[in-house]
This record gives C-alpha cells, sequence and structure tokens, in this order.
C-alpha cells in the first residue's frame, strides 16, 4: 500500500485486538519515528506493550479498548510545536497505515498521568496517537463540498485538487475541519479558520496529506 491509497484508507480506530506489532514492524516503526525527531527536532516516542496508558476512566469514556501501544508527540515549547507534531504524527500515522497497523488520534481520553512519566522535563506533549492492530478498519467521515474549504476562486489545477481533496480525508480533531486552501504566487497556502480544539495540530496533519498527495510544498 502506498501513501496515497494509506489516506484513503485511513480511519480512526478504537477498539484494538490486543495482537502484538511484530518485530520487523517495530523496527520500521522506530527507524521513522527517529528520522522524524531528526527532521523535526521533535520528541517523539513509541511505547510497546504499555497498557497502563489508556488505563483510565477517560479510556473507558473514549470507548478505547485493548490499547497496548501508543505514540507520544512531544518537544520542546515553541510557536510551531503543535502544528508540527500533527505533521509528523500523520506522517507516522499513514506509514502505520500502509503497514497494515491502525491508529487513532487522541487528545484528552488517555492515561495523562501514566504518560506524563515518560516525557522529559522542559517538553510539552501536545497528544497522543493508538496505534495496533483494530478489531476494524474503522469508519469514514460524511464529506464535505470541497469548494466550502477553498478561497482562491477559478479552475483548480489538478495538482491542487488533488492535494485539496486529500487534505479534506484529514482526521481534525471532533471533526470541525476549521481550514482554508488556496494558492498565492502560484504556491498551495493553508491557513486556520476559525479556532477550537487541536486546529493547530489539524493544521500540520491537513498540511501533511496536501503535500503527500499534490507533491506540492504548502508555505
Amino acid at each position: 500500500m502506498d501513501l496515497a491509497q494509506a489516506i484513503q484508507e485511513r480511519h480512526s480506530v478504537r477498539a484494538y485486538t490486543g495482537q502484538k506489532i511484530e518485530e520487523e514492524k517495530r523496527q520500521e516503526l522506530d527507524t521513522l519515528i527517529r528520522g522524524c525527531n531528526e527532521e523535526s527536532g521533535l520528541h517523539i516516542q513509541i511505547c510497546y506493550d504499555d497498557p497502563d496508558g489508556f488505563d483510565s476512566k477517560m479510556a473507558h469514556y473514549g470507548k478505547f479498548s485493548n490499547v497496548n501501544d501508543y505514540i507520544i508527540l512531544a518537544g520542546r515549547p515553541s510557536e510551531d510545536l503543535e502544528e508540527k507534531c500533527g505533521y509528523y504524527g500523520e506522517r507516522i500515522v499513514l506509514e502505520a497505515q500502509a503497514m497494515g497497523l491502525n491508529t487513532c488520534w487522541v487528545g484528552l481520553t488517555f492515561n495523562k498521568r501514566n504518560v506524563k512519566k515518560r516525557i522529559p522535563k522542559g517538553e510539552k506533549m501536545a497528544l497522543v496517537i493508538a496505534i495496533g492492530y483494530g478489531e476494524t478498519q474503522g469508519i469514514p467521515h460524511k464529506e464535505r463540498p470541497l469548494d466550502r474549504f477553498v478561497a482562491t476562486k477559478g479552475e483548480m489545477p489538478d495538482w491542487f485538487r488533488k492535494g485539496a481533496e486529500a487534505a479534506l480525508l484529514a482526521p481534525t480533531a471532533l471533526h470541525q475541519q476549521k481550514f482554508k486552501m488556496g494558492i498565492r504566487d502560484g504556491k498551495p497556502v493553508i491557513r486556520r479558520a476559525g479556532r477550537g480544539p487541536y486546529t493547530k495540530v489539524d493544521l500540520g496533519i491537513v498540511r501533511y496529506h496536501f503535500e503527500t498527495a499534490s507533491g506540492h510544498k504548502v508555505f
């Protein structure tokens, strides 16, 4: 499975089978995360075989079950920390989907007390990602009209349309999709459109989808 297919097939999954992630896939994930950290300056961690991360009333309220593996997105506090966590976190999510794994972005419904023990002093956590083998492949959200999210008027270049359509498939908090896309001086631009929980993280996720599908860097 390539990343374009992974964008189409990735849906949030909260219930997992408990099957262990194989050693070969663990090594792939470790290498991927190490590369993301080197490129971004973030401190992303993956925690294997640790059910304590989702052992809480909040996790049960969020309908999470059998989450034994998860990814912590964190780094030194900065203006762009949340957007970078979204961007590189979604890179990991799509690569995991291509490996046959399932994921779910999680902002609140995990055991913060147990997870924060893993974060060094001076770092800030953005959120976590549950990962593993899902009981199902998840359910797609209902898509909204593309023109609702495009600020630029007139005919869209093919590359822009591909990127924009992929951006609409990006997971956002509460499916809020608070972003606008456009073209300025021939280059794609994506910005937040309103406030809401995790909109900066959402922007990074959306940007990664757009760039992966369009082949154009967002400025």
